[in-house]
């Protein structure tokens, strides 16, 4: 019987992606248990290099994966890798418009090869005006209003994690398995597309329709008319913060009751919500004195044994020894290509109560290059003459220094 949380066993992917976004898609099949195989240029792909802000983005994003390191450019390097997406069910690509096309792995060639195949392309843009654009993360956040109304008036701030390649990642795994559901009754695949500036303005759409419903355009977050009198950020006793929401009548009450508030309690004017946001800057002077006289961890036992939302301000680093997250399994321990050792997220969900887990650690660079050839055929002599050529590479042969891109 399948594994509750390996409910994808037995799909083939083969991708051909780097950053973010591309691998973000097929990290979501291959925590589901789909056999993903990742196909790497000469040296690898250039995102395990990177450094500052990108050094993360290959360790968690290539979990549960296989990693083939091919010369792609050599008639018998393509070869290899038509025959391996011959077998697959599913193909996903994250790289500029046209550079697969010229390649010979566009959707209209290997479809001819292998009709049952869904291809996946994660893009900067859909069809339109803009589709032949190079686009980032952060041009998507500034052009699809995200960067607006993040920072405060007059400074666009980008949000502060590759939000729109990850939810770009996440739409176009929804369109795969869509894809798969309509292959069973049809026999054919298709040609999925997601885009980063059609997730952008997606996530903003709830401003958007704000703005049909009331004629009035959102403002920047900073600066903005929040929907609940109590949602916001205190400073308490011992230097710390903690975000603190009231948002519904109910929790208005019990608030008050629990926090000793009993002159707005007994006040109707203050029974209703919109009627709260009305008197706001009469109600969060009050409480910013009250809570400052809390510990952080006082009243945060006192929100939670009351029902109310609250946090505390965390920082990433602070995650890793986050009892909750340690407890129910949301940090999977892995080993990096490196040797390092460390605790990532696990995919956000459970199936019949489990998290999906590891599989495969991030795989040094063509660690499964031999394997992978075995299994198309290829005998011990052919795969040591392929490696003896350069056509494939293992972490034994893998060259040095950041390798170009396919196009």
């Amino acid at each position: 019987m399948t594994s509750a949380t390996r409910l994808l066993a037995g799909l083939r992917v083969v991708e051909f992606t780097h950053m973010v976004m591309g691998p973000a898609a097929g990290l979501v099949l291959a925590d589901l248990g789909a056999d993903v195989v990742k196909v790497e240029p000469p040296g690898g792909d250039r995102t395990r290099a990177l450094q500052g802000s990108g050094a993360g983005y290959f360790s968690m994003y290539n979990r549960n994966k296989k990693s083939l390191c091919i010369d792609l450019r050599s008639p018998k390097g393509k070869e290899i890798a038509l025959k391996l997406i011959d077998q697959a069910d599913v193909f996903i690509e994250n790289f500029r418009p046209g550079a697969l096309e010229r390649l010979g792995f566009g959707y209209a060639s290997l479809a001819a090869r292998n009709p049952r195949l869904i291809y996946c392309s994660e893009k900067g843009f859909l069809d339109g005006p803009y589709a032949g654009r190079t686009a980032l993360d952060e041009v998507a956040q500034m052009m699809g209003g995200l960067a607006y109304m993040t920072g405060p008036p007059g400074r666009p701030l980008r949000a502060g994690a590759s939000v729109i390649d990850v939810t770009g990642g996440m739409f176009g795994a929804i369109g795969i398995l869509a894809a798969l559901q309509d292959r069973h009754r049809s026999g054919k695949g298709c040609h999925v597309s997601a885009s980063l500036f059609e997730t952008t303005v997606f996530l903003v759409g709830q401003h958007m329709a704000q703005y049909a419903v009331t004629g009035q355009p959102a403002a920047p977050m900073p600066a903005r008319i929040s929907a609940w009198a109590v949602y916001d950020v205190f400073d308490v006793r011992d230097g710390e913060k903690v975000f603190v929401g009231v948002v519904s009548d109910s929790q208005w009450a019990a608030f008050c009751r629990d926090f000793g508030l009993d002159e707005w309690a007994a006040d109707p004017s203050l029974s209703t919500n919109n009627a709260r946001v009305a008197r706001r800057g009469e109600i969060i002077p009050h409480l910013r004195e009250l809570f400052a006289g809390f510990t952080g961890q006082g009243l945060m036992l006192k929100l939670e044994k009351t029902g109310l939302p609250f946090a505390p301000i965390q920082r990433p680093e602070d995650l890793f020894e986050d009892p909750h997250l340690r407890a129910g399994g949301g940090l999977l321990d892995m080993i990096l290509p490196d040797g390092g050792k460390v605790s990532l997220p696990a995919l956000p969900l459970a199936i019949d109560g489990r998290r999906p887990g590891l599989l495969l650690d991030p795989p040094r660079t063509g660690a499964q290059s031999r394997d992978i050839l075995a299994g198309l055929g290829f005998s011990q002599d052919e795969i040591a003459g392929l490696i003896d050529a350069g056509i494939i590479e293992t972490p034994e042969n893998a060259q040095q220094g950041v390798p170009a891109e396919p196009g």
